[in-house]
């Protein structure tokens, strides 16, 4: 079996990010901070007292479990507090400076692509290289009404994602794009300064829709990312994705593969890692563990330790 990549997501903000310095087992891992996603929006879990009163604790807010691109909390009660993502993955870079940030993933139809694009090469050069460009064709239709931004059909969300992809990396990449698509258009279009990533921020996209979703994959992104499922289950879609990168003449093993394994409020590691090998066994690159709430320092050394014992850590070099 491969090594794989492990990050971890959940932190609470008793002690900051300063608090995680000081988990010698986590230090000891190579690729401790150099993966970790935050998400759009970042959602306060309710059993968890937050004040954000420092950097260091909007960092550790970055972390929580949160929704996927949202501004409602998409577990438990939808009038729950919501930070929005961006601003606060803003802040995330300035109290870090390992950790890779990005969101899993941002909706496109909740900003303009061109506007996205100003957004991603300002943090990819505030953080100094660190982007993690994670985006999606978008689904919420509770907020998406309620803020009375645009859904659509989902064979317009599709499109629109495809559109906004293109976009994105044209003002990402070149001097000056130009678009004429059926929901954007740009004329000699500018976006100064681009960030240090050339030729733009890895493209993370998350989804397993097998005729449109992961043909955009293949087409374009860097990171797929299975969201839910079982390793058989991720080994049919990832069998999927790469016939879309026969289809168009794209090399698979340009593509990070990671999934998402959540971590049982009993904590017993074991199980965890075990159903990590089960996907590392069908290619999985990276394994995204979700800490339970409430959320505790004081979970991250055991999980720690059961990672390096486990042997399927990889150095911070392959991991990045």
């Amino acid at each position: 079996m491969k090594p794989i990549g492990v990050g971890v997501i959940g932190a609470s903000p008793a002690g900051g990010w300063a608090a995680l310095a000081h988990v010698p087992a986590l230090q000891a891992l190579p690729e401790f901070e150099s993966l970790a996603v935050g998400r759009d929006n970042i959602t306060l879990d309710d059993g968890t007292a937050v004040e954000v009163t420092s950097p260091d604790q909007i960092a550790v807010t970055a972390a929580l479990r949160s929704g996927f691109d949202h501004f409602y909390p998409i577990a438990g009660d939808p009038a729950g507090p919501c930070l929005e993502g961006w601003t606060t993955l803003t802040a995330l870079a300035q109290a870090t400076t390992r950790l890779r940030l990005g969101t899993l993933v941002t909706g496109v139809h909740y900003r303009h692509p061109a506007v996205l694009a100003n957004m991603a090469a300002a943090l990819d050069i505030i953080s100094g290289g660190r982007l993690e460009l994670g985006i999606g064709a978008g689904w919420n239709e509770l907020e998406s009404g309620a803020y009375g931004i645009e859904l659509g059909t989902v064979k317009e969300r599709m499109d629109r994602f495809e559109e906004a992809t293109e976009v994105l990396i044209g003002l990402l990449s070149q001097e000056t794009t130009n678009f004429d698509g059926d929901f954007y258009r740009l004329k000699e279009a500018r976006n100064e300064p681009k960030g240090p990533q050339r030729p733009h921020p890895p493209i993370c996209m998350g989804g397993s829709g097998e005729k449109r979703t992961l043909r955009i994959v293949a087409k374009y992104a860097d990171h797929w990312n299975f969201v839910i499922g079982t390793p058989g289950e991720f080994a049919h879609k990832r069998d999927v994705l790469w016939s879309h990168c026969t289809d168009l003449g794209r090399n698979p093993a340009e593509i990070t593969l990671s999934a998402h394994v959540w971590v049982n409020p009993e904590h017993d590691h074991q199980k965890v890692l075990a159903e990590v090998a089960g996907f590392a066994e069908e290619g999985l690159d990276l394994a995204i563990l979700y800490l339970p709430p409430p959320l505790d320092p004081s979970a991250l050394e055991p999980l720690a330790t059961a990672i390096a014992d486990s042997g399927l850590h990889v150095a911070a070099e392959a991991a990045s």
